[in-house]
């Protein structure tokens, strides 16, 4: 009797550490395009935490908030913020680096940025406004807006 309820207790522990995956996978898009440097850097908190609760992820920025994927990056982009001294642009790296998640800018950017994808910093692309459409429609997306 002892070892059955040992056995479920470690059972039941296991199953208790493991994160939830519902039955279709998520796959989360983060549109980003929010000039404000907190917004940013929460967009990409938000992103990270989905990551790690089980979700896949997949960010597209634009207009002033493309401008984090820059090499010459602005300064909000880049400071470190409160409380864990990460920047938007550092974890928007981190998160690439660590999963694998791909980041684009918007079809439009770079052209009306007047700068090529060698402005980019490495790993990040623009993006197809075909396969994005697609994948804002995928029938397990979850779209999460800043």
């Amino acid at each position: 009797m002892k070892k059955t309820f040992a056995a479920m207790a470690v059972t039941a522990a296991i199953f208790a550490a493991t994160p939830a995956i519902a039955e279709d996978d998520v796959d989360l898009v983060t549109i980003l395009t929010a000039p404000d440097a907190q917004t940013q850097l929460m967009a990409m908190v938000l992103t990270m935490q989905s990551i790690q609760a089980g979700a896949s992820a997949h960010i597209l920025l634009c207009g002033p908030a493309a401008d984090m994927a820059l090499q010459d990056a602005p300064e909000t982009a880049t400071a470190p913020q409160a409380p864990r001294d990460m920047s938007p642009q550092g974890l928007m790296r981190t998160i690439m680096d660590q999963t694998g998640t791909q980041v684009e800018v918007c079809a439009i950017y770079l052209p009306n940025k007047g700068v090529g994808p060698e402005a980019l910093i490495e790993g990040v692309t623009a993006a197809d406004p075909a396969e994005m459409g697609r994948r804002i429609v995928a029938p397990n997306a979850r779209i999460m807006s800043f």
